[in-house]
């Protein structure tokens, strides 16, 4: 999809810096701040599915988890080798989505990483006591949004450096269709 308008190219490129200053701040926040125990997932994952659908589709005051994947998100919080490797991939994942989307470079791929990463929180948390739309769910659309606009391509390094690549990784990394970079003249 290409945007055409300057003041809405000027607004996708607001959003994808916007969005892409909080991924990074996220995994700034793990990596710097984390202390000298370092940061860990577990947490989120052992505690963050006790959701339930809420009223009205679960009477209320109905006790224990309705989270279908609960099991699953326990487990993988007590699994060491699991662990690990996750409490390494979401701060330096958050950390590279951010770059990528303030640089507007490698957006496709950024925003999909984005998006799965933003799903994987929502299924884990899986609380919809205050409806079925939480910061998780928002998140995810908005990445995957950008990622179809081809945000990158306005204002962003994809416009220039994605044109030194054939189509096939300029649809899949970069920010899809050959663009002349915004402000060119034809």
């Amino acid at each position: 999809m290409r945007v055409v308008d300057s003041k809405h190219q000027l607004g996708v490129a607001i959003v994808r810096v916007a969005i892409g200053v909080i991924f990074l701040w996220a995994g700034l926040e793990k990596v710097l701040g984390a202390g000298p125990e370092g940061w860990s997932a577990a947490g989120f994952l052992g505690n963050a599915t006790g959701g339930s659908l809420g009223w009205p589709f679960v009477a209320a005051g109905t006790e224990g988890p309705f989270n279908p994947t609960v099991d699953f998100w326990i487990g993988l919080s007590e699994n060491a080798t699991a662990m690990s490797i996750i409490n390494i991939l979401v701060p330096w994942g958050q950390i590279g989505i951010g770059v990528s989307l303030i640089l507007g470079l490698l957006t496709r791929f950024g925003t999909t990483m984005g998006t799965l990463m933003m799903l994987f929180f929502f299924v884990a948390a899986w609380d919809f006591e205050f409806g079925i739309v939480n910061q998780h769910l928002a998140y995810a659309f908005v990445t995957f949004l950008l990622g179809y606009l081809g945000a990158g391509n306005y204002y962003g390094l994809d416009a220039t450096m994605g044109n030194n690549f054939g189509p096939t990784l300029r649809r899949w990394f970069f920010s899809g269709e050959r663009l002349e970079p915004v402000g060119a003249t034809a």
